[in-house]
């Protein structure tokens, strides 16, 4: 099921993507027809434009901060931090600062 991974290994998922200039990096760990897992890293004010899911969302901000955008409705979120963006609810997410985060998709 995992993929990009070591496994039976003590991980620290913020060191397996680095933030790089004026990107958004991501590393697919999981991708089925029940849930996706993805590591992103952002630079500095890239952003993920709003967007639905056909599924729940959960955000882990693992270093650094974002902006996340829920229906209308803004929230800060930090390291160590996490939210659910619903499905079918337009989302988009902005970086404040450089930052890494895990999604985790439930279908």
């Amino acid at each position: 099921m995992y993929k990009n991974i070591a496994v039976s290994e003590v991980l620290d998922l913020g060191q397996l993507v680095d933030v790089r200039p004026g990107q958004v990096i991501s590393r697919t760990l999981v991708q089925n027809e029940g849930m996706s897992v993805t590591l992103f890293a952002f630079d500095q004010n890239e952003e993920i434009s709003s967007h639905q899911s056909e599924g729940d969302a959960l955000v882990s901000i693992l270093e650094g901060e974002a902006q996340i955008t829920i229906g209308e409705k803004l929230y800060r979120v930090r390291q160590g931090e996490s939210i659910v963006m619903p499905k079918g609810i337009a989302h988009a997410l902005l970086a404040l600062s450089p930052f890494k985060m895990i999604l985790v998709v439930s279908f």
